[in-house]
């Protein structure tokens, strides 16, 4: 039987709204999303739950319908709709029409008489019906072929109401629900009931009676009070129950047939995902309903003619398949993480062939034929996400040379705000193929299967092999299209293996310094649990609860209120700063250094857990995470090392430089964004600040505020100085304005001064937020592309903020290309130069070098000179450099 879903959008959105705390969804450029993460939560889990073959989703169109013309006080003792649902109705249409499912809305009426009027017409066309809504006049609606799934408590616990479900909750049957309803009335829609008639008495009444209008015939019938009250009120209960009929006969612009549930359009679907920032519940999606039209979306599987080569049979099978110029796609089997594991075997695949080899028993004939071909810069090789296989091949003796295509980093530099880059999704999107995972295969690799007999993993790396092949070719066309090719070849890829030896070489740590560190930082933490509760007089309160917080600042202390949320008044750490700096209460004193206490021991802790059986930290680099192009390191992450403070920067202290070297080396840009803003800008003056040698912030505030340098004051500087950062990373005047503690008009009036004074910014900030709205993308010195597509966007909040990505995304994204540059410059000279020191770490515009004995002077001058040249700009790249025995003793 055919099965129709229909949901009601604005009651299904209103209710995850209130189910899921506002503050804990929002995207990085403000938007709040907590009811679009909630409803398309719901409509996940009842898709899979239900099945339908049909859907629609129903939404009011305004508040103005027939039933307010007929009772202007209709739904008039609603609350006003709160600030941080507005905006994310429309939000809930981009997600349905991404998933294709057809949403409707109608002038004067409402969704449920949308709902009725489907329900209608898919009932007497023999249709199975569902609807899901949190409005019980959807009761009315059930029938022996209707079932209403209602919400009970949010909106993922839903309950089924079929005839005998209401006739047991309600004591009628569904059709006389509105007779009910209109006696006990509706205090959502402002409907008042009959006083003291409750749902018993009405359901007592309509058994004796039938229905209202046998209620009505008999009315000076009903006794006592009750019966009294009804005679009394019983123009309202006519006005009621004409109110809460549904209408089911309305002309839509749709029929049935164009309900029928589609595959979702899989670009749409990223865009959307990505720009809410829903990477987990895309996963369930992709997960959830993979089988719902997937066969439709994928034209077919991946197809390989491949064998199992024994001995003797690799050369052989390289001289027929992989002559120089044939790109080959690579694909491996085992496990490998964190510079640990092995690699157990190799799949190998052009377009027409794939081969694999186990590499746990290859013959020494064998091994080396497979050495020379994977050295060999000329045998073109291409793979997915393959610093992994290039660390594991090399800790097997196997260096890789050749690599022309990393599918993963072709795929982030045409859309580098997806949130995922997963081979078996880009193959179904850029191929139309689908692949699966085989439960049959080696348990310590995620492969790929065939669907046929034979050695799963053996078979599937094969397949990602070829995946990994064709995947590439499809994306040197996208690549050409974003003009994005050299960045692939000349800076991506050649850093990949930069970053695996970086990884691979970690840097020292001191451990029983480290082990001091976390003992210090714990007993930070209980002192300041012991001051915070000295303060108030009680040990109980838990400062990692923001209810009990809650009680304790804003009911016992009576301390100002912060801002209002859905659980209270937050706690969050901005809005205790605030509050401690106007109360200076001694219990927010130690609240907050309780919190800064617990985060650094939290580091601390992480970073020993993080400590090889070498003595080093192996940290690893992604290149794939930041959309405006930086790298990112994660477990653990050092690039998020606090320095702030001199409890923060203890921790650097344990960065040690290793066993057989001299010191480590930090080198970085002093002030490059505001040096790019400058070459982009072209602006004379802030050119000529650069190029005088003078302090940057005190030159620029002496122009600002009309003074000579000399006299420009630490207040003066600091203002000039969070004014320029702020331009490139589009702050606004009311964001500098909190950042500086002064009026949104004071901070107005300073950049209204400052761009007196630089002109030229003022222009490029004005230009090139035009281009980008002109030509859908922001674009890097060396061409690195963001596209901005809410540049055009109806919501202003995320119109604004794409307009600050769009100041920022050129500015952070040409300082992220200039480092990568400096680090294949740096390492390469190192190699030509035949040192022993190498490259550690990255951290944002710094360096680490760990230094070989005797190369200190050297190695300095060489990082120096190739950082200091990785770009052409109109200012210099100004490259400070210190030395010393630890991380903290070589800042400079």
């Amino acid at each position: 039987m055919t099965r129709l879903l229909l949901l009601d959008g604005h009651s299904l959105a209103y209710r995850a709204f209130f189910a899921l705390p506002a503050e804990n969804f929002s995207t990085t450029t403000g938007q709040t999303t907590n009811a679009v993460y909630g409803f398309t939560s719901m409509l996940i889990n009842v898709l899979r739950d239900e099945a339908p073959t049909h859907l629609a989703v129903a939404f009011d169109k305004s508040r103005t319908t027939f039933r307010t013309a007929e009772y202007a006080d209709y739904k008039a003792g609603r609350a006003s709709t709160p600030s941080e649902f507005a905006g994310q109705v429309p939000l809930i249409r981009e997600v349905l029409d991404a998933l294709r499912v057809a949403h409707l809305e109608m002038d004067g009426y409402e969704a449920d008489d949308i709902i009725a009027t489907l329900a209608t017409q898919a009932r007497a066309d023999g249709m199975e019906v569902l609807i899901c809504s949190g409005d019980r006049d959807a009761i009315q609606l059930v029938d022996e072929g209707t079932t209403l799934l209602y919400p009970r408590k949010g909106v993922s616990d839903l309950a089924r109401l079929t005839p005998q479900a209401v006739q047991e909750k309600y004591g009628v049957r569904p059709e006389r629900y509105s007779d009910l309803a209109a006696m006990v009335g509706e205090s959502s829609d402002n409907l008042p009931g009959v006083p003291g008639v409750g749902p018993k008495t009405a359901a007592k009444w309509l058994a004796q009676h039938d229905d209202l209008a046998g209620i009505v015939d008999h009315a000076d019938q009903l006794p006592g009070k009750a019966g009294q009250a009804l005679r009394d009120h019983l123009s309202d209960v006519l006005r009621n129950r004409k109110l809460n009929q549904l209408v089911g006969d309305l002309e839509l612009p749709v029929a049935l047939a164009d309900l029928e549930r589609h595959t979702w359009d899989r670009e749409e679907v990223h865009r959307v995902f990505d720009g809410l920032e829903f990477r987990v519940l895309r996963d369930r999606l992709f997960a959830t309903l993979e089988a719902v039209g997937a066969e439709s979306e994928a034209e077919e599987g991946i197809e390989v003619e491949g064998a199992v080569l024994g001995e003797d049979e690799l050369a052989p099978w390289l001289e027929q398949h992989a002559p120089v110029g044939t790109r080959i796609g690579l694909a491996m089997t085992g496990a490998w993480a964190q510079g640990r594991g092995d690699v157990s075997g190799l799949a190998l695949a052009t377009a027409e062939d794939a081969a694999y080899l186990d590499l746990t028993a290859l013959p020494p004939e064998d091994e080396q034929a497979l050495a020379a071909w994977l050295s060999d810069p000329a045998m073109p090789k291409v793979w997915h996400d393959g610093k992994p296989m290039l660390q594991a091949l090399h800790a097997r003796g196997l260096p890789v040379h050749g690599a022309v295509h990393d599918t993963a980093l072709s795929a982030y530099l045409v859309r580098p705000d997806q949130r995922s880059y997963d081979l078996a999704d880009l193959v179904l999107r850029y191929l139309h193929r689908e692949l699966r995972l085989d439960e049959d295969a080696d348990a310590g690799q995620l492969t790929l299967d065939l669907g046929e007999q034979g050695d799963g993993a053996a078979r599937s790396a094969m397949v990602q092999a070829r995946a990994a092949h064709d995947l590439s070719v499809a994306l040197d066309q996208a690549l050409a299209e974003v003009e994005g090719a050299s960045l692939l070849t000349d800076l991506e890829l050649p850093l990949v293996g930069v970053l695996a030896s970086m990884e691979q070489a970690g840097i020292a740590v001191d451990l029983p310094a480290l082990e001091e560190l976390e003992s210090s930082f714990a007993d930070a933490v209980s002192a300041a649990q012991e001051d915070a509760w000295a303060a108030i007089e009680d040990g109980t309160v838990n400062l990692g609860s923001p209810k009990q917080l809650q009680v304790v600042l804003f009911e016992r202390l009576g301390l100002p209120k912060t801002r209002r949320t859905k659980t209270g008044y937050t706690t969050d750490a901005d809005a205790l700063a605030m509050l401690y700096a106007q109360t200076e209460h001694p219990f927010l004193e130690a609240l907050l250094r309780h919190r800064d206490a617990t985060r650094l021991r939290v580091t601390a802790e992480g970073l020993l857990k993080s400590v090889a059986d070498d003595g080093r930290i192996h940290t690893t680099y992604q290149q794939t995470i930041a959309a405006t192009g930086r790298l990112s390191s994660t477990d653990p992450n050092l690039q998020n090392i606090p320095i702030r403070t001199e409890e923060g920067r203890r921790i650097r202290r344990v960065f040690v430089v290793g066993r057989g070297y001299e010191s480590l080396l930090s080198a970085d840009y002093s002030q490059i964004e505001m040096r790019i803003m400058a070459h982009l800008s072209g602006d004379e003056a802030l050119i000529d600040a650069f190029r005088s040698g003078e302090d940057l912030h005190r030159f620029v505030g002496s122009r600002v505020f009309g003074v000579e340098p000399e006299v420009v004051t630490a207040e003066m500087r600091s203002k000039v100085k969070a004014m320029s950062y702020g331009l490139a990373y589009g702050l606004s005047a009311f964001g500098l304005s909190k950042q500086l503690g002064v009026s949104t008009e004071d901070a107005r009036s300073l950049m209204e001064m400052y761009f007196q004074r630089f002109g030229g910014v003022r222009d490029y900030l004005r230009d090139v937020v035009a281009e980008a709205r002109s030509t859908g993308f922001t674009e890097t010195l060396m061409g690195r592309r963001r596209y901005l597509p809410d540049l055009t966007s109806d919501n202003r909040q995320r119109r604004e903020m794409a307009e600050r990505m769009a100041l920022n995304a050129p500015i952070q994204g040409s300082a992220a290309d200039i480092i990568k540059v400096a680090m294949l410059r740096v390492d390469e000279g190192l190699r030509r130069a035949g040192a022993r020191s190498r490259m550690l770490l990255q951290v944002h515009d710094e360096l680490v070098v760990e230094v070989a004995e005797g190369e200190r002077d050297s190695v300095e001058e060489l990082v120096r000179t190739e950082m200091g040249s990785a770009a052409d700009l109109s200012v210099p790249l100004d490259v400070s450099v210190g030395v010393g025995p630890t991380w903290h003793d070589a800042a400079h």
